[in-house]
């Protein structure tokens, strides 16, 4: 079945930065657009970033200037680099795919999930 897997998450001082990295398997990556999602404590998933598939590979971003988001067909990998981390970034952050139109400006995610990478940041 379709699976994820999330990492690079840890702790992290106000400011710093990190980079998330998610490893897609058992379905045709690259025919699909892919997105970051975090879940902060107490709260539901948010979407965070979008990355389309090819040709374009259009990039949209709920976080815009601090995050940016990127893919690699070759390897069925999806990346997330956050810079500027806030203390309000703390969550646990999960990498999906679904479809995104950019007519509604609307992503539709598929209900598969990995166990997600922890974010910390602290003062």
């Amino acid at each position: 079945q379709v699976q994820f897997e999330e990492s690079g998450g840890g702790s992290v001082q106000s400011g710093g930065s990190l980079r998330l990295s998610c490893t897609a398997s058992n379905f045709t990556f690259r025919n699909h657009d892919m997105s970051w999602y975090r879940q902060k404590p107490g709260k539901g998933r948010e979407l965070v970033a979008v990355v389309a598939r090819s040709p374009g590979n259009e990039t949209v971003y709920v976080e815009k200037g601090r995050f940016t988001i990127s893919r690699d067909d070759a390897n069925n990998m999806v990346y997330l680099q956050m810079n500027s981390l806030k203390i309000s970034d703390t969550a646990v952050y999960y990498c999906t795919y679904g479809t995104w139109n950019p007519t509604w400006y609307k992503f539709t995610h598929m209900d598969t999930w990995g166990k997600g990478t922890l974010v910390t940041v602290s003062s």
